[in-house]
């Protein structure tokens, strides 16, 4: 029994550090330095036919609806809706996915609060930290494997990410007719998905590192 109870509790703790890892290594990157970064990179200027204030502009606004709300996503240019509704609809759904999982995110976080605070007496803190140590190296090494195979085949890992979070179609859009797709091209969230890839793995290896130095010092005691 207290086998399974240790197994048991190794992997909630996992999930919930692993969950909190990927929440905090996606912040980063909602904010409008970062996105105008990579839509210069992914030439969004040229697709939209936008000029870099208007182009400035209508991100912003997409932004500031997906992480603060109202989800209306009813931005305008020159009096003129920029997102057709079906497009709008599927930034809902965006933000829904988005909103939920933080909220697991945070359940997560909860959950790691309250095993550290069971956790009492060198031994059991030791256990604790064991569980993070190699929690951190799991996240790692899962993050490289999976990031190769997500890189090499975008298309599909894109293709499932999709089918798995949103309904069936919803999320299929035309670069040569439509403004999501087009403030946003594909260079964008293969870049992104890089980036938010290597802070997750640096947050692992931290984690693990971190949680390296309590074990040694539990032990010590």
């Amino acid at each position: 029994m207290d086998t399974f109870r240790g197994a048991l509790a190794a992997i909630v703790t996992g999930i919930a550090a692993a969950l909190v890892v990927v929440a905090l290594s996606i912040l980063p990157f909602l904010n409008p330095v970062w996105v105008g970064f990579e839509q210069g990179r992914a030439q969004a200027e040229a697709w939209t036919g936008f000029t870099p204030d208007q182009l400035r502009a209508v991100t912003g606004e997409v932004l500031a609806d997906l992480v603060l709300g109202p989800p209306d996503f009813d931005v305008t240019l020159d009096g003129q809706p920029v997102l057709k509704e079906r497009e709008r609809e599927h930034m809902r759904d965006v933000r829904s996915v988005f909103a939920s999982f933080y909220v697991v995110a945070l359940v997560g976080f909860v959950v790691l609060v309250g095993a550290w605070v069971i956790a009492r007496g060198a031994e059991a803190r030791g256990r604790f930290w064991r569980r993070l140590q190699k929690t951190g190296i799991a996240i790692a090494v899962v993050t490289v494997v999976g990031g190769l195979a997500g890189v090499l085949f975008f298309d599909a890992a894109f293709e499932l990410f999709h089918q798995a979070f949103f309904p069936a179609g919803t999320y299929l859009f035309d670069p040569r007719t439509d403004r999501l797709v087009q403030l946003f091209p594909e260079q964008f969230w293969v870049e992104t998905t890089i980036a938010v890839g290597v802070v997750i793995i640096l947050l692992g290896l931290g984690l693990s590192w971190v949680a390296g130095r309590r074990v040694r010092a539990a032990d010590a005691r």
